[in-house]
């Protein structure tokens, strides 16, 4: 039973490709994604296993460390690990804005399942209130983001515009102000970002957020080159997708008492609480590589953990 629990946050620092398997449209590689809302997704497998390989050389001189909290490598059916990862959820997507290059989007569905980790994990989140928008409509902090003036006034992202609304919902800006403190660690290589993502978090509908999240990724083409020629091979033309940079995932990471062979009875077991500690003070504020192409810069996610109840 896992009875320590944190939130965990995943920044995108470059491109991330956590691959799907499956091509069912014109993109030969896409990313992996939810079923039910169709926005981009980590699964729990790949961050154990991002985190278990980095831990690897980290924990190197920790002899037995790695097999006691992530369990054993060669011979996994004698014990479970101590740490388990849920799949990471979207909770902020980057969108090319008219104003300010790009905005945080986010909506009342991706707040509230944030919301609702936060509970599990024990972590208090600034009281807010984010009712339904029209799909034309959008809560705006910043209004250096709008262009025009007056009654005029839009959020224009890519080629859509977005009418501001008169009240702020209540509670939205602390939360912005929460999460950008949170997601994101402090000193001065992040203080652009925390600043950024504190005032330029725009709250779209549900809808709206989805389609972005569908539509807005980075699509790059990919060539085969033949061996012998050296140069592209016929038909090795394949299109590969990957999460934005600056994309804000959510997950929650959980561990449990070391789990023991069956007839083990060792007095050092790690509880609950020893073992978040130990992968909390090794990749807090630390860059971990997730998912494929990591030969060519991809993957590269910054890791913050918030809260650790029991």
């Amino acid at each position: 039973m896992f009875t320590c629990k944190c939130l965990t946050f995943f920044y995108a620092i470059t491109p991330v490709h956590m691959g799907a398997g499956q091509a069912l449209g014109v993109i030969d590689n896409p990313i992996q994604r939810e079923r039910h809302t169709d926005h981009p997704c980590f699964a729990g497998s790949g961050i154990k296993g991002a985190f278990r390989h980095a831990a690897r050389s980290l924990w190197a001189q920790e002899n037995g460390l790695l097999d006691r909290v992530f369990g054993p490598e060669q011979d996994a059916s004698d014990h479970a690990g101590a740490i388990s990862f849920a799949d990471a959820q979207l909770v902020a997507f980057p969108v090319r804005s008219l104003k300010g290059v790009y905005v945080y989007a986010t909506s009342p569905l991706a707040l509230q399942r944030l919301a609702r980790l936060a509970a599990v994990a024990g972590v208090g989140l600034p009281s807010f209130s984010c009712g339904p928008l029209q799909d034309d409509e959008a809560v705006v902090l910043n209004k250096e983001l709008l262009a025009n003036e007056g009654e005029r006034s839009r959020l224009i992202l890519e080629s859509y515009a977005f009418k501001p609304v008169a009240k702020e919902p209540e509670g939205f800006k602390a939360l912005a102000q929460w999460l950008s403190e949170n997601a994101l660690p402090e000193g001065p290589a992040y203080a652009f970002f925390r600043n950024k993502l504190a005032n330029d978090l725009v709250l779209l509908s549900d809808t709206q957020l989805t389609f972005f999240a569908k539509n807005a990724t980075v699509v790059e083409p990919h060539v085969r080159i033949n061996d012998e020629s050296g140069t592209a091979d016929d038909g090795g033309l394949f299109f590969t997708e990957n999460l934005p940079p600056e994309a804000v995932m959510v997950s929650l990471t959980m561990a449990s008492e070391e789990r023991l062979k069956k007839g083990d009875k060792r007095d050092d077991r790690l509880r609950a609480e020893q073992v978040m500690e130990r992968v909390r003070r090794t990749f807090d504020a630390r860059c971990l590589q997730i998912g494929g192409d990591a030969t060519t810069g991809r993957g590269q996610v910054l890791v913050r953990f918030h809260g650790g109840s029991a």
